[in-house]
């Protein structure tokens, strides 16, 4: 990886709010939400650098990348389970972690990190279609982008795990009916 990436987000990194990040499961058993924000700010950087944006754009989007999933909390737990089943039809649809947490990250990453409005909007666009608002600008759909590719690499690897495990078991079963 280029030697500018890493000092791009170290601040970012060493943050301990961030490093929290490690303890919440996300697309998987085997990856967190830091390694799929780490992954996908690399994506992000590497897909900058291939359309040669400006090294202030390339920052600013690295560094978004990094945050597009900051929002602090592990949705698989109860009290989230608890809090969207408040809801009924489309309201409860519209609370649930997909639709909601690019907002959630924006807010909790202004918090914690100098971000302009542009920024901020990127992380809260990132999961278009399914956020509110329709992401805007270059690094808007180069994070939107980025997240995806990343993503579904991640959830395809999650379900090669799978399928690999049932044909495992099933093999098994199978062979100890054979005497």
């Amino acid at each position: 990886m280029d030697g500018e990436f890493q000092p791009m987000i170290q601040d970012i990194l060493d943050n301990p709010a961030f490093q929290e990040l490690r303890n919440y499961p996300h697309h998987g058993s085997c990856n967190t939400v830091y390694d799929h924000s780490l992954a996908t700010a690399r994506m992000a950087y590497q897909m900058g650098r291939r359309l040669r944006m400006s090294e202030e754009e390339l920052c600013s989007l690295t560094r978004v990348a990094l945050l597009h999933d900051f929002f602090g909390y592990d949705w698989h737990e109860e009290w989230y389970k608890n809090f969207v089943h408040r809801y009924r039809g489309m309201r409860r649809l519209t609370h649930m972690h997909a639709f909601v947490h690019g907002e959630i990250a924006a807010l909790r990453a202004k918090l914690y990190f100098d971000l302009t409005p542009k920024q901020c909007a990127s992380i809260a666009s990132h999961m278009f279609p399914l956020a509110a608002t329709l992401p805007h600008g270059r690094e808007a759909w180069i994070l939107t982008l980025a997240d995806k590719a990343v993503a579904s690499k991640e959830m395809s690897l999650t379900a090669g795990r799978s399928v690999r495990g049932l044909f495992q078991r099933l093999r098994y079963s199978a062979g100890s009916y054979r005497a």
